[in-house]
């Protein structure tokens, strides 16, 4: 039995890390890789695709606060949910006849990675053993770069067929949600009961025990949306040929992937500090890669380090949230995740009138200054002592 469980929990953290992979990867953050050839066939407008990207965005923090609230006592209910919003998002994409239609299709996809984080957060947190749990949820959570890889893979092999790769995305999210829910199975009899969770919405206290982390998320957001939103254009305004700026993108997942590596040491560190390490690493990139564009070997390095450090920060911010209260981190993790995407989206536009008016580089350094501010410690010890819990020192 223990053999057979032992099994079982590698199969959960296995197709954890593929919906991870599939819902942020393959479908939400794929967009921008092959907007371009999407945009030569259906005519989407420059304009319109903005509209679409903060669309997708809105309806991932939409989602993950619907996360926020119900994952401590339905997340079986938001991995199906999650798998069929991505997958049928990412089939309607590939299947649609205009720019319309794709545009909702691409908004309401990007709803399942906002429910994929929170629902696992509490499904590992339940089935694997308490001193395995930090590795565990680290390496769930890392699956955005092998998501990433594969979205660069799949670039580089079809386009300019992207119908092909958006239908490749959606099979990946339905297959890998139906292969969680197997291994998640049922809630089983030594599991404490539903009721007993933490559900609803939390009290001020909780609140006021995360304000100085919510704000280091959204910098954090805002810093590295540069690189989100205009780092393959910027190579390739600096001369990159396709497979170089391709090539790039694909080693932001590599550094992403990377996290499953490296969780052994990473989840020895107290959230903080992980946090500390993991954004200055971003900050360093995104400057790097502002700054010397027209080098490779400096745009693929900077790349990958800004995919390690970007995805092992979320994975930060996890650990942070599951410190301060641990019977809360699923909500604790929606609630963090929606504040780095509004950074995001904040931060987006700003790099857009920055780039119109001062050009790519400053907007690169600006954007490396924000993140290194999101790198100050805000948080000095856990605090779950004061939500009820006992502060356990780390």
């Amino acid at each position: 039995m223990k053999r057979s469980f032992s099994l079982r929990q590698q199969v959960l953290v296995g197709s954890g890390l593929g919906l991870i992979a599939a819902t942020y990867g393959l479908v939400r953050l794929a967009y921008g890789l092959f907007l371009p050839d999407v945009q030569h066939d259906l005519g989407v407008r420059a304009g319109a695709a903005g509209w679409i990207s903060s669309g997708a965005s809105a309806v991932y923090c939409v989602a993950a606060v619907v996360g926020f609230v119900c994952a401590a006592r339905v997340p079986r209910t938001l991995v199906a949910a999650s798998a069929i919003v991505a997958g049928g998002g990412a089939l309607a994409m590939a299947a649609a006849s205009g720019p319309v239609p794709f545009g909702v299709a691409a908004v309401l996809a990007s709803g399942g990675a906002g429910l994929a984080s929170p629902a696992l957060v509490r499904l590992v947190a339940e089935q694997v053993p308490g001193p395995a749990v930090s590795r565990a949820q680290a390496v769930v959570n890392s699956g955005t770069g092998p998501g990433l890889v594969g979205a660069g893979v799949l670039a580089l092999v079809l386009l300019p067929d992207w119908r092909t790769a958006w239908a490749w995305s959606g099979v990946v999210a339905l297959v890998v949600g139906a292969v969680l829910l197997g291994a998640a199975g049922r809630r089983t009899a030594d599991e404490p009961d539903d009721r007993a969770r933490p559900g609803g919405v939390p009290g001020r206290a909780w609140f006021v025990a995360h304000r100085a982390v919510l704000v280091l998320a959204l910098l954090f957001g805002a810093g590295s949306a540069v690189v989100w939103t205009y780092g393959r254009s910027l190579l390739v305004d600096a001369g990159a040929p396709v497979a170089v700026s391709v090539s790039a993108w694909t080693a932001l997942g590599l550094g992403g992937a990377a996290v499953a590596v490296t969780a052994r040491w990473t989840s020895r560190l107290r959230a903080r500090t992980l946090w500390v390490v993991t954004t200055a690493s971003v900050a360093v990139a995104v400057l790097a890669l502002g700054a010397v564009p027209r080098s490779t070997v400096v745009a693929l390095v900077a790349c990958v380090v800004f995919g390690w450090g970007y995805t092992a920060a979320t994975g930060a911010l996890i650990a942070w949230t599951t410190e301060i209260d641990p019977d809360r981190a699923a909500a604790g993790t929606s609630m963090l995740f929606v504040a780095l995407v509004l950074g995001q989206a904040v931060g987006a536009a700003a790099a857009g009138v920055v780039v119109g008016a001062a050009g790519p580089l400053v907007a690169f350094v600006l954007g490396a200054v924000v993140t290194a501010v999101s790198c100050v410690p805000a948080v000095r010890r856990s605090v779950h002592g004061r939500l009820g819990g006992s502060a356990v020192p780390r």
